[in-house]
């Protein structure tokens, strides 16, 4: 795997946690629909063999700019990895997903840290962290089938109580699920 940038080395492991479970619960060929601009991850999907497609850099998911893209069938999976913490209303994103797979990780809410928030940049803040069981009831209001779920701690730790209780507290959640409006159709 090749990571191009400290971000994607820094986030290292929970991309490769992230892309094994997607190869072998949803192995290539398949078309991806990856929510957000391009990323490390997104990259690594295309070398694991898989035809990935970003929403365009610009695109406020809140807005729903890009409802005509979202609702597009001839993708096989919407693939969104740390995404939907930052958007105010996920259900509208995850309402109108035309795909009959979804793939996503999320934050999970820690009882010992505050919701991460980056004064410097309005698009690097997350508006929600989740429990796993708010998380699981958004995706089944919004029309979602959860089929796998998993959640993992990071893999550093750092000097400190909060670093030493992160190590032992999963942060991440992930989620795969089939679109119930697919089965009815």
């Amino acid at each position: 795997m090749n990571f191009k940038n400290e971000y994607a080395e820094e986030h290292r492991s929970r991309f490769k946690k992230t892309l094994n479970v997607l190869l072998e619960r949803c192995p290539p060929p398949l078309k991806i629909l990856d929510l957000g601009p391009d990323n490390p991850m997104a990259e690594l999907m295309r070398q694991a063999g898989y035809e990935v497609q970003n929403t365009p850099t610009g695109i406020d998911l809140d807005l729903n700019d890009s409802l005509s893209l979202l609702k597009d069938k001839s993708f096989d999976i919407v693939t969104s990895f740390e995404v939907f913490e930052h958007l105010v209303n996920p259900y509208g994103v995850l309402s109108q997903i035309g795909a009959e797979k979804l793939v996503t990780t999320v934050p999970l809410n820690l009882w010992f840290a505050k919701a991460y928030w980056n004064e410097n940049d309005p698009f690097d803040r997350h508006f929600h962290e989740f429990e796993p069981r708010q998380f699981d009831m958004l995706l089944n209001k919004a029309g979602w089938e959860i089929t796998y779920t998993e959640k993992w701690t990071p893999d550093s730790i750092g000097i400190g109580l909060r670093p030493i209780l992160r190590y032992f507290t999963p942060r991440h959640y992930l989620v795969i699920a089939e679109s119930k409006n697919s089965k009815t159709e």
